[in-house]
This record gives structure tokens, C-alpha cells and sequence, in this order.
């Protein structure tokens, strides 16, 4: 009988053609038959064709009686594994209808030595959509199974680092994109983009799953270049335009949000250098555009941003995550310093003014800003501290940034600084002696 008519003709639970009494027993003692076919059996699980061999080997009864021990929770995927065993491959794959019962089965199908059925569990678990709980379960039982089941596993497996580094180098040409031709939907692609390179970058119980090579340095160098081209660009149509401000603002408001944003993750990168030296080198040109007369009572949010983005630079150099030369330090200070002076008292005033006005600074970014500013000046020479300070005292609103702390570093440092450097010279002079 060939195998089509072997499938045919051959019925599970048909007394009148069955040799074989499958005996389910479940841990109570409970027993349930099922009438079965040696011909199926011995072709399709290796356990069975073994139990077979042994009972006609030792019984001359016309039935072979095969007791499977199985738990409650089993019972349906040992009877569900029965039936299977009566159809062919290609319906096998056809008849899963859930992650669980593929599972069940496998675990069966493996114990019972039936190839068929375990390679077409592994390959509908393996093309098949998983929900988080059930992925527990899938690491849990393909660990119990061992290598034949690991195909499941190929999706979660960890990626070369070849193949991570081209996903991330495509996510920041994308994140960085300025093309404004895009549809309006890639917005959200593209925040989709910034979030997830955020979070490849993370150091946390799991390594980053991408480090900082030259290609991506590279590339990132030249997605900043382009942000900041762009906020320029946009920059411009605010001093160009002659009507309502409200598109420009918008466009410039969106290029500061992406500039912003690599703020965030070029730290992790050890490249917040490109950003502090790119910032600073446009910083005249910035407050240019934003101090003109004709936008004084306008552009609200876009000074907000601006100084969000400012403090930053100003935290990474005043607490020596990034290393400039004094005169790089000093400049930086001077020019936003006073814009800094200038916005946080017209800001103050128009939110205690007007109860509608949105553009509250925020408490933790204004201490930020000025705990990053005491430090840094307090890091530059005493003559370009001296400046400052005077400048700063001189000047109608001295409330903030208070540099008090600064100031009385200074007057300490000065006063002491004449006999700490005669002390330090005579040492050194008395050693070169001894020499």
C-alpha cells in the first residue's frame, strides 16, 4: 500500500483496521485508548517504531498496546500529535492555529522522535508572530530541546556587527534628513529613527549594540554638518520674511529640536566636541537672526530652544566634558552671556504677566545653566575671569546668573595667588639645589 493510500484509507480511531491501542495515562491513573495503525506509527515517530519492534517481538496478542505517560496540561497536544500523524507534511503546516499549541506539540513531537511534525512546528514558530509572554515560553522550551529546535530562536539572535553598524549608519542618514520634499508622515519616521539610535546607544544591563567606529563617526560628522546647514538655512527665512513668521518658526523650530536631540547622544559617542565647536562657530550669526529688532515681541518658543541648547553646550564645557582652549571658552561666554542676562528676567516677566504665555524656562535648566556658567568661569585665567565678573557686576540684571560663588573664588584666588606662586617657585628652587 503506497503512502496516499495508506492516508486515505487509514482513520485514527478505526477498530476495524487498527494493531495498535495507544494508552494515554495521565498522573491520576487516568487512561484513554486510541486505536492506531502500526504502518503510520513506524514511519512517522521513531519512538513508536521502537515499541512496536519490542511487542512483536515478545507478544503474540493481534494489538500492540503502547502505554504514554503524560500531565493534565499535555493531554490535547498528545492527541493533537495523533491526529497529525494521519495527514501529510504539507497539511501538518496548515492545521497551527497558535503560537501555545505549536509549542505543546513540539515538546511532544520531540519526545516521541516524529520528525515531521517537529520540523513543521519549528517552522511555523519560526515564521510566526510572537506576543512578549509567549516569547518567555519560546526561550524557556527551546533551551529544553536542544540544537534541533534553535532555528526558532533566529530572530532574537544577536546581529553581526557588520550588519548593526549598517542598520545604525542608515537610521542617522535618516534622523539627520533636512529634506523637506519628504511626505509629511516620515516626521514620525524620522522621530522614529532618533528615538531607536537612542536607545542602541544605551549602556545598560545589555552592551550598546553599536560602537563608534570611524564609519559611523563619519557618518554622524557629516548628518551634524547637514543640521546645522539646514539651521541656518531655515534661520534665514525668519530675517527674509516680510508677513506671519509662524512657517519659518516652525521650520526653525523643528531643525533646534534635531540639533537638540543630538545633544543627546553624541556624549555616548564622545563627540560632543563637533557639536560645541559647530555651535559655537555660528553662535554670532544665530543671535543675530533672533535679537533683531522686528522679531523682539515675537519668536518666543525659538529663544526658549535656543537656550535649552545653549545650556547644554555650556554644561559640556564647564564641567570638562568637552576640553576648549581659554580663548574658545572665553568667547563662547561672551556671546551668550548676555543673551542668557537679557532672556531669563523678559521671560520671567511675561509667564508672571500673562497667564497664557507658554514659555515658562524651566526651573532645572535655568540652575543648570548657571552652575555650568560659575564653573567655567571659574576655569578661565584670572585676567578673563576679571573681565566677566566686571561685566557682569556693571550690568542691570546681575540676579542671574548669580555668579557670587564665582566671584569669591576669584577674590580668594587673587589675593592668595602672590604668595601661593612665591611659595611654589622657592620649592622649586631649593629642589633644583639639592640636584
Amino acid at each position: 500500500m503506497d503512502k496516499g493510500g495508506v492516508e486515505d484509507t487509514l482513520k485514527l480511531g478505526d477498530r476495524s483496521t487498527s494493531d495498535v491501542i495507544i494508552h494515554l495515562k495521565n498522573r491520576d491513573g487516568w487512561i484513554e485508548q486510541f486505536y492506531c495503525h502500526s504502518s503510520i506509527l513506524s514511519v512517522k515517530s521513531k519512538f513508536f517504531a521502537k515499541k512496536i519492534s519490542e511487542s512483536q517481538s515478545t507478544s503474540l496478542d493481534s494489538h500492540c498496546c503502547i502505554e504514554v505517560s503524560c500531565s493534565g496540561s499535555e493531554y490535547e497536544h498528545y492527541v493533537k500529535l495523533l491526529r497529525l500523524l494521519y495527514i501529510s507534511p504539507e497539511s501538518i503546516l496548515d492545521s497551527w492555529d497558535s503560537v501555545q499549541s505549536a509549542l505543546g506539540v513540539l515538546q511532544v513531537a520531540v519526545t516521541l522522535c516524529c520528525e515531521e511534525i517537529t520540523q513543521s512546528c519549528i517552522q511555523y514558530l519560526e515564521a510566526a508572530p510572537w506576543e512578549e509572554k509567549e516569547e518567555e515560553v519560546i526561550l524557556k522550551t527551546v533551551a529544553s530541546l536542544g540544537a534541533a529546535a534553535m532555528p526558532i530562536l533566529a530572530r532574537i539572535e544577536p546581529v553581526d556587527l557588520s550588519g548593526a553598524k549598517n542598520v545604525f549608519i542608515s537610521a542617522i542618514r535618516f534622523a539627520t534628513s533636512t529634506d523637506i520634499s519628504f511626505p509629511p508622515f516620515t516626521n514620525e519616521l524620522k522621530t522614529s529613527a532618533q528615538e531607536q539610535i537612542e536607545y542602541m546607544l544605551v549602556e545598560d544591563e545589555d552592551v550598546p549594540l553599536v560602537t563608534a567606529d570611524d564609519d559611523v563617526k563619519s557618518e554622524v560628522k557629516i548628518g551634524l554638518s547637514k543640521m546645522f546647514s539646514f539651521m541656518m538655512e531655515v534661520m534665514s527665512l525668519l530675517s527674509e520674511s516680510d508677513g506671519s513668521l509662524e512657517p519659518a518658526e516652525k521650520k526653525v523650530l523643528q531643525s533646534l529640536s534635531d540639533v537638540e536631540w543630538m545633544c543627546n547622544i553624541l556624549p555616548k559617542m564622545d563627540m560632543m566636541k563637533d557639536f560645541v565647536c559647530l555651535w559655537s562657530d555660528i553662535s554670532i550669526n544665530i543671535l543675530d537672526v533672533v535679537q533683531d529688532k522686528k522679531f523682539s515681541c515675537n519668536i518666543w518658543s525659538i529663544k526658549v530652544k535656543l537656550m535649552e541648547v545653549t545650556g547644554k553646550v555650556l554644561e559640556a564645557v564647564g564641567y570638562g566634558h568637552v576640553i576648549l582652549p581659554a580663548l574658545a571658552r572665553v568667547q563662547l561666554l561672551k556671546i551668550w552671556l548676555p543673551y542668557i542676562r537679557m532672556m531669563k528676567p523678559l521671560l520671567d516677566s511675561k509667564y508672571a504677566d500673562d497667564a497664557a504665555f507658554a514659555y515658562k524656562l524651566d526651573d532645572d535648566l535655568c540652575q543648570g545653566i548657571e552652575g555650568a556658567i560659575v564653573s567655567l568661569v571659574s576655569a578661565l585665567p584670572s585676567n578673563d575671569q576679571a573681565d566677566i565678573l566686571t561685566d557682569w557686576m556693571r550690568a542691570e540684571q546681575v540676579r542671574y546668573p548669580d555668579l557670587s560663588e564665582a566671584f569669591e573664588v576669584w577674590c580668594y584666588r587673587t589675593k592668595a595667588a602672590k604668595r601661593r606662586l612665591e611659595v611654589g617657585f622657592n620649592d622649586v628652587g631649593n629642589a633644583t639645589v639639592s640636584l
